[in-house]
């Protein structure tokens, strides 16, 4: 998906959210993970997963499972950069996804396979 998607849904004159101009650390060999709680026009979770160079992200409408085998829905949304995995703040009114970000949870994750996408 890239980055053009999240770029045209805001304007970075009025939000905090970062562009996605930052150069990209150096690797580490561990890719990133990030759940932030967004209380938007209705409450919901975003996880985010490292993947070529950036977030790819899914909402999630209901507060992540704090016990073994719960599930939940996740909707997959436009890739983020890497620097939103440190984001926190208020995105302002009338903006894309206005309301409070705050980090819930993060950390690093091991891909242990890759589904090949169908052709």
């Amino acid at each position: 998906m890239g980055l053009n998607q999240y770029r045209t849904k805001r304007r970075f004159s009025e939000t905090p959210e970062p562009p996605g101009n930052e150069p990209l650390p150096p690797e580490s060999g561990e890719s990133i993970f990030v759940i932030q709680k967004h209380q938007a026009s209705h409450l919901h979770w975003d996880l985010r997963l490292q993947e070529d160079g950036h977030l790819k992200s899914w909402a999630v409408p209901k507060e992540p499972p704090t016990e073994s085998g719960v599930r939940r829905l996740a909707v997959e949304v436009e890739d983020h950069p890497l620097e939103y995995a440190r984001f926190e703040g208020l995105i302002p009114e009338g903006g894309y996804g206005a309301g409070r970000v705050e980090i819930w949870d993060q950390g690093a994750y091991w891909l242990f396979f890759k589904l090949k996408p169908k052709p």
